[in-house]
C-alpha cells in the first residue's frame, strides 16, 4: 500500500469557532487562558471543551478519564458549528482514547481543522487511516512554543487563513543529511508513536511512498537507535521516498543524535533533510500531514502540491 493524499478541510474564515481539547496530559490553566488570547486576536471564537481542565485522581499525568477526553473530541468534531479541534497540549495519552472515539460518526461529519503535535502523533494517524482527512502537525494552544515564538504562532496563523502563502516549509537551519529529491505524501510526527503504534489494529500498514517527517523529545541516542531499528526491522519505512527531520530537544548533544539519525537512516537511499523546523521546537513550523509535496535535499525544503488547506 502507498501512502496517498488525504481529504483536505477548509481554511479558516475570521468570527470562526474552534474547540479546545485536551486528549493528553494536564493543562496549565494560565499557558491555556494565554493561548486562548492569541486565538481571540486572529478573530476565533475559541470554545474550551469541558474536561479541559480536568485531572485525573490517581494518574496524575493525564488530562482526567480517557472517556471524558474522548467525549470531548468527538462533540467538538460533530458539531457542525465548530470549523477546527485544537490539542491544548501533548504529554502523553491519546493512545488510551483513540479507541473510545466513534470513527464512523467522525467520518460522516466531514473533514474539518484538526491541530497538535508530539502525543498527538496517535490521532493524527487515526484521523489519516480511518478517516481519510488529512491534519496540520503544529503547535498545541498552551504549548511554550506557541505562547513566546513570533514565527511559530504566524506559521500557524497563515497556514489556517492564508495556506497559499506557506507551501514552501523550512527553517534556514535546514541542511541535507542525505542528498537527492523526492515526490510523495506527508504522514509522520513524534517517532516514539509511531513505533509504538506497530501492531495496533488500526495502525498504518506501510509508509512506502511517503515523506515522513519524524521528530522527538526526550529520549537520548541510544533510545531513538532503539526506536528507529524497531521500526526499520518491522518493515514500515521501506520504499519510503523522502525523511524530514524536525527537532530532537532534549535527546543530547546533537552531534550525536545526528549520528544515530544518519546511521540509520541512511540506509534508506532516500533524501534526508535535518533541522528543517517542526517539533518540539523554539520556532515550530505548521506542517501539513497527508498533502502531496516535494522534499528537496538541495535547497533544504519541503514544497508542497497545494496549500495545506482548501
Amino acid at each position: 500500500m502507498t501512502v496517498t493524499a488525504l481529504t483536505r478541510p477548509a481554511r479558516l474564515r475570521p468570527g470562526a469557532r474552534v474547540a479546545v481539547v485536551a486528549s493528553s496530559g494536564p493543562i496549565p490553566e494560565d499557558r491555556l487562558v494565554a493561548g486562548l488570547d492569541i486565538l481571540r486576536g486572529w478573530d476565533l471564537e475559541p470554545v474550551v471543551a469541558p474536561h479541559v481542565l480536568d485531572t485525573h485522581g490517581e494518574l496524575g499525568y493525564l488530562a482526567g478519564g480517557d472517556q471524558d477526553r474522548a467525549r470531548d473530541l468527538q462533540e467538538a468534531w460533530c458539531d457542525p458549528d465548530v470549523s477546527a479541534v485544537l490539542c491544548a497540549r501533548g504529554g502523553y495519552g491519546a493512545q488510551r482514547m483513540v479507541d473510545l472515539l466513534d470513527w464512523p460518526a467522525i467520518r460522516s461529519a466531514g473533514p474539518k481543522v484538526f491541530v497538535g503535535f508530539s502525543d498527538v502523533t496517535a490521532l493524527h494517524e487515526a484521523f489519516a487511516v480511518r478517516a481519510g482527512l488529512a491534519t496540520l502537525h503544529g503547535p498545541m494552544v498552551a504549548a511554550a512554543s506557541f505562547l513566546k515564538d513570533p514565527r511559530t504562532q504566524e506559521s500557524l496563523r497563515a497556514t489556517l487563513f492564508e495556506p497559499e502563502s506557506v507551501r514552501t516549509l523550512g527553517l534556514p537551519t535546514a541542511r541535507p543529511l542525505a542528498p537527492g529529491r523526492a515526490h510523495g505524501v506527508t504522514l509522520g510526527g513524534c517517532v516514539s508513536l509511531l513505533a509504538a503504534e506497530l501492531g495496533t489494529p488500526h495502525a498504518r500498514p506501510s509508509a512506502r511512498g511517503g515523506l515522513l517527517l519524524l521528530e522527538d523529545v526526550g529520549e537520548e541516542p541510544y533510545r531513538l537507535d532503539r526506536i528507529l531499528t524497531q521500526l526499520l526491522r518491522s518493515g514500515w519505512p521501506a520504499g519510503v521516498a523522502g525523511v524530514a527531520l524536525g527537532s530532537w530537544e532534549e535527546c543530547g548533544p546533537y552531534e550525536d543524535v545526528r549520528a544515530v539519525l544518519a546511521d540509520r537512516l541512511g540506509g534508506l537511499g532516500v533524501p534526508v533533510v535535518e533541522e528543517l523546523g517542526f517539533g518540539h521546537s523554539e520556532t515550530a513550523l505548521t506542517v501539513p500531514l497527508g498533502v502531496p509535496g516535494v522534499l528537496d535535499a538541495e535547497s533544504a525544503t519541503l514544497t508542497l502540491d497545494v496549500p495545506a488547506l482548501v
